[in-house]
């Protein structure tokens, strides 16, 4: 895979055979973000557990302190007095039937979360081919199936993130930007990494951090010693 000049530059920072610590690596990341936009700072944690069983699931939400950056455009499925707290708390679509037949006749995907009240999951359940793929499918869990619509639009805008694994057993999440500087990076890291260490499920044997990488979005990764994450 043919890499740029800039890239090229940024592997020469990093020691692959090392393990650093995350203000250390955090350090990095802001140096190897060369991109002209401001490049978005990922967390990938790969974990001792097996996705397949519904017992080792690790799947959460969390606000991080700083947000991420970019604020998320969100559709509320709800009705009603529901609808009316979706729109007030700052919601950018709020619907019911309607917007299932814009996502399913028009494939729309003009939103980065769906919120939904218990009520309209008979209707959403109706889009689950379409968002449960792209991991829009709100859950119970994440925080996305609420009665309480105002809360739920109020902390995805200010920065809440959902993880959750992917088939590989890896969490993949956005921690911020590089401009944000390291000391707010590693409020954002240490949250994220809080979160998912507690979310280890009983049922996990072994090392449950295996290991947990940082890079930009155009900049190599950066492996970051994990041993006293977890």
């Amino acid at each position: 895979m043919f890499r740029g000049k800039k890239y090229q530059d940024s592997v020469k920072l990093i020691d692959k055979t090392k393990l650093y610590e995350p203000a250390e690596a955090l350090d990095l990341v802001i140096k190897t973000s060369k991109a002209k936009f401001d490049e978005t700072v990922e967390l990938h944690v790969k974990l001792g557990v097996d996705s397949r069983h519904a017992d080792q699931q690790v799947r959460g939400a969390i606000v991080l302190p700083h947000g991420t950056g970019k604020t998320s455009k969100v559709l509320v499925f709800a009705k009603g007095a529901k609808a009316d707290e979706a729109q007030a708390a700052g919601a950018d679509y709020v619907g019911e039937m309607e917007l299932v037949s814009k996502i399913q006749g028009e494939n729309w995907f003009d939103f980065d979360v769906v919120v939904a009240t218990p009520d309209m999951m008979g209707v959403v359940g109706r889009l689950g081919k379409v968002l449960g793929p792209k991991g829009l499918m709100p859950s119970p869990k994440a925080g996305t199936v609420t009665m309480d619509v105002e809360k739920a639009v109020k902390e995805i805008k200010a920065g809440k993130i959902e993880y959750r694994l992917d088939k590989t057993n890896i969490i993949h999440c956005p921690i911020g930007k590089a401009s944000f500087g390291k000391e707010k990076l590693a409020d954002n890291f240490n949250a994220l990494m809080g979160a998912i260490v507690k979310a280890k499920p009983s049922a996990a044997k072994g090392q449950y951090l295996r290991s947990v990488v940082i890079s930009s979005t155009m900049g190599p990764g950066i492996k970051v010693n994990n041993s006293k994450l977890g």
